[in-house]
């Protein structure tokens, strides 16, 4: 059974991840017409390539449908309740760089920490009846982390499309979304907090820890022999 390695199908992702395994002599190859998903790998012996949606690699790792995957160390974290049993950590790839942080308006301008929300997500409660709203695609991600900084009364409100207009199409009172540059947000009249970022996320090549290793074994350690890797337990 070859090694199956999952990339991201399409955009900048993609071609970052192709031109980080060429750099270490792993050639990544696109086949076929221009919307079809499928390719191959040369330079070592025994991997097939896989194209697939940076969203569905965490579940594909996690299914042991593919054996190694490359995808946002943020979407591992919040897809995957267990993540550390779940797959390996192999390298941080340097690339796909954001931050995934909490942002309120600028009008509001005693709000600066995770302490001045919890503050006014309470006044808000008591003065509205309801829990402050907090748009976002990463509900595990940002519960926890509000939990672990003592913020309440607040609820969660799903955002699958442009996070930041919430606020402004008066959908949610305050957001949590990824960020590189920090533009799309001022664009929107909005400021980040200044406590740490829920998550630093970057692109990172991921190991499954449930796939059938037995008959790929051999194309792992020629692949982590290649790429300068050392390998975990992975059983």
């Amino acid at each position: 059974m070859s090694l199956k390695l999952g990339v991201p199908s399409k955009g900048r992702l993609m071609e970052q991840t192709f031109e980080w395994f060429g750099a270490r002599g792993v050639g990544l190859r696109r086949t076929g017409a221009s919307r079809e998903y499928a390719g191959r790998v040369e330079g070592v012996d025994g991997v097939d390539l896989v194209l697939l949606s940076a969203s569905e690699i965490p579940r594909e790792l996690a299914t042991g449908r593919i054996h190694l995957g490359v995808t946002g160390s943020d979407l591992v974290r919040e897809h995957l309740g267990d993540w550390a049993q779940e797959v390996a950590e192999l390298a941080p790839m340097g690339f796909g760089h954001a931050d995934l942080i909490v942002a309120v308006p600028k009008t509001w301008v005693d709000v600066e920490t995770l302490d001045d929300l919890d503050a006014v997500a309470a006044a808000f409660r008591a003065r509205h009846g309801f829990r402050l709203r907090i748009a976002t695609k990463y509900h595990r991600l940002v519960r926890d982390y509000l939990r672990a900084h003592g913020v309440a009364d607040y609820q969660l409100v799903d955002s699958q499309g442009a996070t930041e207009g919430t606020v402004k199409n008066l959908t949610a009172e305050a957001i949590a979304d990824i960020t590189s540059s920090g533009e799309t947000l001022a664009a929107n009249h909005l400021k980040i907090l200044r406590d740490a970022p829920v998550h630093r996320s970057q692109a990172t090549l991921f190991a499954s820890r449930g796939a059938v290793w037995d008959e790929a074994g051999g194309a792992l350690a020629a692949l982590a022999a290649r790429l300068g890797l050392s390998l975990p337990d992975l059983v």
